[in-house]
């Protein structure tokens, strides 16, 4: 009787304690008062003074733009390098190519921007490129860490996935890359979409690694938005972080409903 009844109850408090700071970020992104901590009343101005700020706008659609970019191709390099761990167990070095791929995992995010911002001035001053900090090496850097998350999901499927059907499939002619297409590739897809939507919120929400490695005109929407935080929290910060949390349950919500379906058919 005891344990059905404090089950619910560390439940509840576990999801009060991750959500009330949401609930009430969103609650006083409608205050009408400019001091986030006294309540003036309820209004959607700042939601306006926000879409206005050319700064605020800007960083977004940098941060959307290397997002989507970075994702892709970790979820590309992250699945390529799953397999490769997968299904070749005879590759030599093996074990120095799952330590160096999941190193990313475990390494602190002030080690790989020093690092990576070590050898970009590097490689400018050997072959000029990349010349200067910008876009490209933000790109590059946060490629580095989401294919890193990309190869362990895909390869904890691939691990799981019946062999047989490739090999059914091989065995009635179909070539490797007609089997990784038709067969190969459908199986893994709800992997791919899990990599890629966690590829995208890690380079969307990453501050530390952008930080070491972008230059003038290429601010991302966390480094502004630091910024902006640390002279103090502002309403329109409070409205910026709602529109994401409403992105991010539509992205949650559609993934899901999309997922579901497919296991139902």
């Amino acid at each position: 009787m005891k344990r059905g009844i404090l089950l619910p109850t560390f439940a509840i408090a576990g999801f009060l304690f991750l959500y009330i700071p949401i609930v009430s970020l969103i609650i006083y992104s409608f205050n009408k008062s400019k001091l986030v901590t006294v309540w003036g009343g309820w209004s959607t101005k700042w939601y306006g003074e926000l879409l206005s700020d050319p700064q605020i706008m800007g960083a977004a659609w940098v941060s959307l733009k290397i997002g989507v970019i970075s994702a892709t191709l970790g979820t590309i390099l992250g699945t390529m390098a799953a397999m490769v761990l997968t299904r070749f167990g005879r590759v030599r070095l093996r074990g120095l190519l799952t330590g160096m791929v999941t190193a990313p995992l475990i390494m602190p995010d002030v080690i790989i921007g020093l690092s990576l911002l070590l050898l970009f001035v590097a490689m400018e001053a050997l072959i000029g490129w990349p010349a200067g900090r910008g876009v490209l090496t933000i790109v590059i850097a946060h490629t580095t860490f989401c294919m890193a998350y990309v190869a362990v999901v895909v390869q904890s499927r691939l691990v799981d996935m019946d062999d047989s059907i490739e090999e059914a499939a091989a065995d009635l002619g179909a070539r490797p890359l007609r089997v990784f297409f038709d067969i190969t590739l459908p199986m893994i897809a709800p992997a791919l979409i899990s990599g890629w939507l966690l590829s995208f919120t890690l380079s969307l929400d990453d501050l530390v690694i952008a930080s070491f490695v972008s230059g003038p005109g290429s601010s991302t929407l966390p480094m502004v938005i630091f910024s902006k935080v640390r002279l103090g929290v502002s309403p329109d910060i409070n409205a910026l972080a709602t529109l994401i949390v409403l992105a991010v349950a539509i992205g949650i919500g559609t993934s899901w409903f999309v997922m579901r379906r497919k296991e139902k058919k």
